[in-house]
């Protein structure tokens, strides 16, 4: 994917369809999940290698993937931990521990990304 924008989509894990969240802009990569209750499918948080859970309010299972969306490990984080730098990471992808796991994710598998189009946006 070329540039990329805060917006929502389809994540595809193992034949199942997620709604997604992308994070793309500084002030929603910092924000992630912080101050939820939860969410209804994943966050993708593009161009990191590393995740923290201070602040978070409910564990996360948090996949670090490569820059051709292979799945390098899946690990469950509860609040106020701070994620192991992954050097071949680029993105993350995460959501509500257990999730994953219900969605056949692990390590070697690959998720494709659909973003919906913003009619509000040009170009």
């Amino acid at each position: 994917m070329g540039k990329w924008r805060d917006g929502r989509g389809t994540l595809t894990a193992s034949g199942v369809a997620v709604p997604l969240e992308v994070a793309a802009s500084y002030r929603a990569r910092r924000r992630g999940l912080l101050g939820r209750d939860g969410i209804a499918g994943a966050l993708l948080i593009v161009r990191t290698n590393s995740v923290h859970t201070f602040g978070m309010r409910f564990p996360i299972d948090v996949a670090y993937l490569d820059r051709s969306f292979r799945v390098l490990s899946v690990v469950t984080m509860r609040p106020g931990r701070l994620g192991m730098v992954r050097p071949r990471g680029r993105h993350v992808l995460e959501a509500e521990a257990g999730a994953m796991a219900g969605w056949g994710l692990g390590p070697g598998g690959r998720v494709s990304v659909h973003l919906t189009a913003d009619p509000n946006r040009a170009g």
